[in-house]
């Protein structure tokens, strides 16, 4: 009798624990994480991002991740405004690209870039920084160049009459 009771007692526990929900780990502990609010004509939206602000980050992106939420994405920050290309390798993702001028506005966005893709996604001019997000929202939130980035825990954005942020006498971001 008690062999078959742990025997029920351990298919009990296995059904359990397969109805669990997966909590799935932190994609990327060893980053910051920070909120940017994105200004269109439609509205404000919100997006919790990973913060991408070293080479090494910058090149390693949302590269294997295969699920991202829709509040979700990366932000990458340069330390001068400048001209950037990014590409999709190994990154198993469709993604719009937001390249985002040292004023905050939106400067193009590439939509719906293509997964595993060696191309180039290319900055229409100079930029201070690219959040990606999932392929789509920017066009669901009617986001378009022109429109503003808000960084309000981030100090990424400078006047022309500031030195660029990493220059002597700027201050850190933070």
């Amino acid at each position: 009798m008690k062999p078959l009771r742990l025997l029920l007692a351990s298919t009990a526990l296995v059904v359990a624990c397969a109805n669990a929900p997966v909590v799935s780990p932190q994609l990327f502990p060893d980053l910051q994480q920070s909120e940017v609010a994105v200004s269109t004509r439609a509205g404000t939206y919100r997006f919790r991002v990973w913060i991408a602000a070293d080479d090494e980050s910058r090149e390693k992106g949302l590269m294997r991740v295969r699920e991202l939420p829709s509040d979700r994405g990366m932000l990458f920050l340069f330390d001068r405004p400048q001209p950037v290309a990014f590409w999709m390798k190994d990154t198993y993702l469709s993604l719009d690209l937001v390249f985002i001028g040292p004023d905050g506005d939106v400067v193009n966005v590439a939509g719906h870039a293509r997964p595993l893709s060696l191309d180039p996604i290319e900055s229409d001019g100079a930029v201070i920084a690219v959040l990606e997000v999932l392929a789509g929202t920017a066009e669901k939130i009617g986001l378009q160049s022109g429109d503003r980035i808000a960084l309000p825990t981030l100090r990424t954005t400078f006047k022309p009459s500031e030195p660029a942020p990493g220059r002597p006498g700027s201050r850190p971001s933070n």
